[in-house]
């Protein structure tokens, strides 16, 4: 446990337990799941974590309720919606919140050590007008994974590091009866992050150096253009069409053996080795080469104004985020802290060896939009339309003309507004 005096200088630490200032408080949590199973459920992780807060704390109560990711958003929209949000919520984003000034800012809440403990760039992400509202809770990168029995099977010694070389070794696996040679999800679910990933192998990304969508430039329109012509046109993505495929099931499908390569995150690990695949992992390959950014993930955790408690919450965040309780919950669900000294203590520890690929590429990520207001419905739009961009029929450059008109109208309207 992290014993601290907030940052306001209004909570002191008593007696070596901790004491808020105040008695019979009820702080409710509402967060996301990230287990793929009953048996390893965040609920279970944040019931112990709350326990082991409330025997420091005897004055105040912690309640979480946790939701999947489908409904968690959807859940504490509505509670803020109805008037009565949660104290703090862990979800996928915090902009909106935020920028309609229902959201304490961090340094209302954490202590100056655990606020300085972030990644520098997870920070930064959690920003809306240079004020931090979004505290980073976990976060992911991609990396390119393979199957090493295709591989062998059709002739292939190394990993691809070019687009080229990516396309090749698709050829050669697809030769061999290989069902998804290269697995390509642009469905619904999660096609934003397919997306970003490819635009940052091409490149680009979805904004420039300033923030401002550029989601239709020339280097993200040729990035489609391969993808259509020398991947899906080639018929070296599978039998699904990439805009029906989701992340869930191609992950499904290269734990069944079905896949030669795929961009993953560290959960896949668990599921591909319970599926008996051996597999290699290297960096995103590039246009040509490594490319100079891969991408990262952050989820946030936030806190709501509207009932109260900011001492006791800030002193249950610092709890949380403990280098001890941030590596728990990262160890328990393959993903990466959130903390520097989280971060170290897994580039040190040979039990974190598998991760330590993902936590390299961290340092030089590049986030979602996360700091815009309008970045939930540009992303809503990407789920819906980007998986055209490589149909048949599809024409990229106008698709991504369309997306980046959307952008620009939905980003404009919020700024008036």
């Amino acid at each position: 446990m992290i014993a601290v005096v907030s940052a306001v200088g209004m909570t002191a630490v008593l007696g070596g337990c901790g004491s808020t200032g105040s008695s019979d408080v009820t702080l409710r949590l509402v967060a996301a799941d990230y287990g793929d199973s009953a048996a390893n459920g965040s609920q279970k992780y944040w019931d112990q974590l709350a326990r082991d807060y409330q025997s420091r704390h005897p004055g105040v109560k912690v309640e979480v309720s946790v939701y999947p990711w489908t409904d968690v958003d959807r859940k504490v929209k509505e509670m803020a919606d109805a008037g009565d949000p949660p104290d703090m919520a862990q979800i996928g984003a915090y902009a909106d919140y935020a920028d309609k000034g229902l959201l304490y800012k961090a340094d209302d809440l954490l202590s100056i050590p655990v606020q300085a403990d972030f990644l520098g760039q997870l920070s930064e992400a959690g920003q809306l007008r240079h004020v931090q509202y979004g505290i980073p809770f976990a976060a992911s990168t991609r990396v390119l994974f393979y199957n090493k029995t295709l591989f062998a099977q059709a002739g292939i010694t190394t990993p691809p590091k070019t687009w080229d070389q990516l396309a090749a070794d698709a050829q050669a696996l697809k030769a061999k009866g290989v069902k998804y040679p290269y697995a390509l999800p642009l469905g619904p679910e999660e096609a934003q992050a397919e997306t970003l990933q490819w635009l940052l192998s091409g490149g680009a990304g979805y904004t420039d150096d300033i923030g401002t969508y550029t989601i239709n430039s020339p280097e993200n329109a040729e990035t489609f253009t391969w993808l259509k012509d020398e991947l899906v046109g080639k018929g070296l993505t599978g039998p699904v069409a990439p805009g029906k495929l989701n992340r869930a099931k191609a992950f499904s499908a290269f734990a069944a053996g079905d896949v030669g390569m795929l961009d993953g995150h560290p959960t896949l690990m668990q599921q591909a080795t319970k599926g008996g695949v051996k597999f290699g992992m290297v960096p995103v390959p590039g246009r040509n080469g490594t490319p100079k950014a891969t991408m990262g993930v952050t989820d946030w955790m936030m806190a709501f104004k509207k009932h109260g408690h900011k001492d006791q919450i800030g002193d249950f965040l610092d709890f949380v985020y403990s280098e001890k309780n941030v590596l728990d919950f990262s160890r328990e669900y393959d993903l990466l802290p959130v903390t520097s000294s989280a971060s170290d203590a897994m580039s040190a520890a040979q039990e974190d060896k598998n991760l330590w690929p993902f936590l390299e590429e961290l340092p030089l990520a590049q986030l979602y939009p996360f700091g815009k207001t309008s970045w939930a419905q540009v992303s809503a739009d990407i789920k819906k339309e980007i998986g055209r961009t490589v149909s048949p029929e599809g024409d990229p450059t106008a698709i991504l003309n369309q997306l980046q008109t959307t952008a620009s109208q939905v980003e404009s309207a919020q700024s008036a507004g």
